[in-house]
C-alpha cells in the first residue's frame, strides 16, 4: 500500500444551501474527519532511503572487520522502521463521516481495516457533551441522546475538537428549529 492513498487532512464542509423544495434532503452539516498525516509518499521514500543509507554506511565497518552478524541486526532495524511506518499509514485509513439533516444525524465510523459502523440519531434529542481541561483544551466530544453516548473525533487535536463541537452545535440548533419555508 502506498502512503499517499491515505487521508492527509481533516475537513469540515460548510452547510449546503437548499431551496424549500428539497428541505427533506437539506444537509445542515457535513464533515469527513480523518487523522492528519504530514508525511507524503515522496517524503516517506526519502526518509526510508536516508535511514537505509545511514544503516548501510554504519554497518560497513563492522562487516569489513569480520563482525558480519551486525549487518543482519541493522537490516532488521530498517525492516522494523518500515513496518512501523506502514502500520501508521494503515491506521490513517480510519475516518468518520458526520451528516446532519433536519430529520437525522448520521455518524459513520470506518476503521483502518474498512469496517463501517453507523449510528443514527434524531437531532431534536441530541446534545453535545464536551470534556474540557483548563490547560489542554477540549479533551473529548461526545453525542448524547436518550441514554446513548457516542464519542466522536477522538483522533483530532483539542483545537480541532473545539471547532468541530462549535460548528456541530450550531448546526444542531438549526435542526432543532426545523426547516423554514419561504
Amino acid at each position: 500500500m502506498s502512503p499517499d492513498k491515505y487521508p492527509t487532512q481533516d475537513s469540515i464542509t460548510a452547510p449546503e444551501v437548499h431551496s424549500a423544495n428539497d428541505t427533506d434532503e437539506a444537509k445542515l452539516f457535513v464533515a469527513h474527519l480523518s487523522p492528519h498525516r504530514a508525511l507524503t509518499r515522496k517524503h516517506f521514500y526519502l526518509l526510508m532511503m536516508a535511514f537505509s543509507a545511514t544503516s548501510f554506511i554504519s554497518t560497513l565497518p563492522f562487516v569489513l572487520l569480520g563482525a558480519w552478524p551486525i549487518a543482519g541486526f541493522m537490516g532488521l532495524d530498517v525492516l522494523l522502521f518500515y513496518l512501523a511506518f506502514r502500520s501508521n499509514f494503515r491506521a490513517a485509513r480510519a475516518h468518520e463521516d458526520i451528516c446532519l439533516t433536519y430529520f437525522e444525524l448520521l455518524i459513520a465510523k470506518v476503521s483502518a481495516k474498512g469496517k463501517r459502523a453507523e449510528w443514527r440519531f434524531n437531532p431534536v434529542w441530541v446534545r453535545i457533551d464536551r470534556e474540557e481541561h483548563a490547560e489542554f483544551g477540549t479533551q473529548s466530544v461526545a453525542l448524547v441522546s436518550q441514554g446513548r453516548r457516542l464519542e466522536i473525533a477522538g483522533f483530532l487535536g483539542p483545537d480541532e475538537k473545539a471547532a468541530l463541537a462549535g460548528k456541530l452545535s450550531r448546526a444542531l440548533a438549526e435542526a432543532k428549529r426545523g426547516p423554514r419555508f419561504s
